[in-house]
């Protein structure tokens, strides 16, 4: 069911990749990490353990997909996953490509940056963006129909 004043309930929460019957794949715009990513469950559910234990696997089955295809297309350094809520309690996972680059490493995104943004770094990674999504799109559509 939908809470009416929840913004995942009201939008995609980003630019939409693949919507399923119980989760979509978000790219986040998130200034300085064009590689991240939000597994989003469409109903709202507050915290992972309100799903029932095949949806728990349905939706850590999609973050794994994400995870691999970012893995594929970006060699990043890390991916960081997260499943925060604080301030929107939707269940939702952060699945983001991290390079020893980046302007937050080795912190996570949200503390204060470490150093300056990598403009080439950030080009070459929005380059490889759309042959990233179009194949997580397909994973999806594979894995879940």
């Amino acid at each position: 069911m939908d809470h009416p004043t929840c913004p995942l309930c009201a939008e995609d929460g980003g630019s939409l990749i693949w919507r399923g019957a119980h989760l979509r794949v978000i790219r986040a715009d998130e200034a300085g990490f064009p590689a991240f990513y939000r597994v989003i469950w469409n109903a709202h559910v507050a915290e992972f353990s309100g799903l029932s234990p095949a949806d728990r696997a349905h939706c850590m089955e999609a973050v794994a997909c994400v995870e691999e295809v970012l893995r594929e297309h970006l060699a990043p350094t890390k991916i960081n996953l997260a499943a925060l809520g604080n301030m929107v309690p939707h269940l939702h996972w952060h699945v983001i490509a991290r390079f020893a680059g980046d302007s937050h490493f080795p912190a996570p995104v949200w503390a204060a940056a470490q150093r300056e943004r990598n403009a080439v770094q950030e080009a070459w990674q929005t380059a490889r963006i759309p042959a990233l999504e179009a194949d997580l799109s397909q994973s999806l559509a594979q894995r879940f129909g």
